[in-house]
């Protein structure tokens, strides 16, 4: 295996280093092999289709790096190491097994798809080696029975599920003697079933009615979304509420546009519509006035904390983040502050009491905020922030960014 080692005086070669690395290149970031107290091994997509993820995840990491040192608190020396899992859970689950028995790393950390990150997790328990989930979003990973060494710092997508009944009930004109006529697309697997489930399970409880109009479910990478658009088209409807991500989403509203789709009803994506990702691709194509959310905002909260960090990402890479580098960020630090206050030599016990009563400050979290663990499902609580599209150039290659903020923080009793 290929070796890069990257430290912090190597930042800005960091994307060009990623880019150009052999497939089976190992990043090493943060300490050396003579002087870690701590090894990390992250698994991302570096190449292929979902290759921006896993850059995206490597610079955040750089900057969790980079924060970390630059604290009064002594933090323990991490040395992270990353490799390319290309989205395969056969390779995943081998780089782990790898990462934890040859490289002695006491955490795994990352993981894209949410079927790979299931089988990575019955690794990291089998190995009993920590595994701090960074993107993937399914979550029966984070439920009651959840495994021990098992600890998500992103909102999973049954948090964005309620936030979104939240703002229908609080924003939308709903029909006084009628239900809300709601038409659904989601990719035809998992995700978007479970997605379905929770919306509709989530408007029952703070009280909307509604009525299905239709549900749709392309395949993953459609090509052409046109029979599905044609469908939207053809049902009289309120809302309709997607949940494609990445290039489907991109490819999906470039679609929409030329049937003119959006004159039709409302059109939100609550999960990963307002991805950075999805703004800077479709730039002056992305209509004004969609609902939108995502996991970390560029421009929200407007705090000197998230600044700084859509900032410094920028000075490394030349270009803004998607949620994936924050989800990186997060993850390093949860594992800093668990280990710097259990200990180096902690147990396993006296590590995951730390990741359970985890408090963590991030740069999404807004003034008065700061996020936190559920100690029962092992997942992390966080402010869902909503919006509509709107023109805003500050951040180019977006055209539009999201305002018009609703902000819904976590509630007491809800499922996560």
């Amino acid at each position: 295996m290929v070796i890069l080692r990257l430290h912090r005086l190597a930042l800005p070669l960091l994307l060009l280093h990623v880019l150009t690395a052999p497939a089976n290149a190992e990043i090493s970031l943060g300490a050396t092999d003579d002087t870690a107290e701590v090894r990390v091994g992250c698994l991302f997509p570096l190449s292929g289709r979902g290759g921006l993820y896993g850059q995206d995840s490597t610079i955040g990491i750089q900057l969790a790096l980079e924060w970390l040192q630059q604290q009064e608190t002594d933090y323990p020396r991490l040395q992270v190491l990353i490799a390319d899992s290309r989205s395969k859970a056969s390779r995943a689950t081998r780089l782990a097994r790898e990462f934890i028995r040859e490289r002695k790393t006491r955490f795994i950390c990352g993981v894209v798809n949410s079927a790979v990150a299931g089988q990575v997790a019955q690794i990291a328990n089998t190995e009993k080696a920590f595994f701090i989930g960074t993107d993937h979003a399914l979550p029966r990973m984070t439920e009651a029975d959840v495994s021990p060494y098992y600890f998500r710092v992103n909102n999973n997508s049954r948090q964005s599920m309620y936030a979104a009944a939240r703002y229908i009930k609080d924003t939308l004109t709903l029909p006084t003697d009628s239900p809300l006529r709601i038409s659904y697309l989601g990719p035809d697997y998992v995700y978007g079933y479970q997605m379905w489930h929770d919306l509709q399970q989530a408007l029952k409880k703070v009280g909307v009615r509604f009525e299905v109009v239709t549900a749709l479910w392309p395949r993953l990478y459609e090509p052409d979304y046109t029979p599905y658009i044609q469908a939207l088209q053809q049902q009289p409807t309120d809302l309709m509420i997607n949940s494609l991500w990445g290039g489907d989403l991109v490819a999906f509203i470039e679609q929409a546009n030329q049937a003119s789709l959006f004159e039709h009803a409302d059109f939100a994506n609550f999960d990963t519509g307002g991805n950075y990702e999805v703004l800077a691709a479709l730039a002056d194509d992305l209509p004004s006035g969609l609902i939108l959310s995502s996991r970390h905002h560029n421009n929200w909260p407007d705090t000197e904390y998230n600044r700084w960090f859509v900032q410094r990402f920028f000075e490394l890479s030349g270009r803004y983040p998607s949620y994936a580098a924050e989800g990186a960020y997060a993850g390093i630090l949860a594992i800093a502050e668990a280990v710097q206050l259990a200990g180096v030599n902690a147990s396993d016990a006296a590590i995951r009491d730390r990741l359970q009563s985890l408090q963590l400050k991030l740069p999404e979290d807004p003034p008065g905020f700061t996020s936190y663990m559920n100690p029962v499902t092992h997942q992390l609580q966080q402010v869902t922030a909503i919006g509509r599209s709107l023109p805003n150039n500050s951040h180019p290659p977006a055209a539009k960014l999201l305002g018009d903020w609703k902000i819904y923080p976590p509630q007491s009793g809800s499922p996560e």
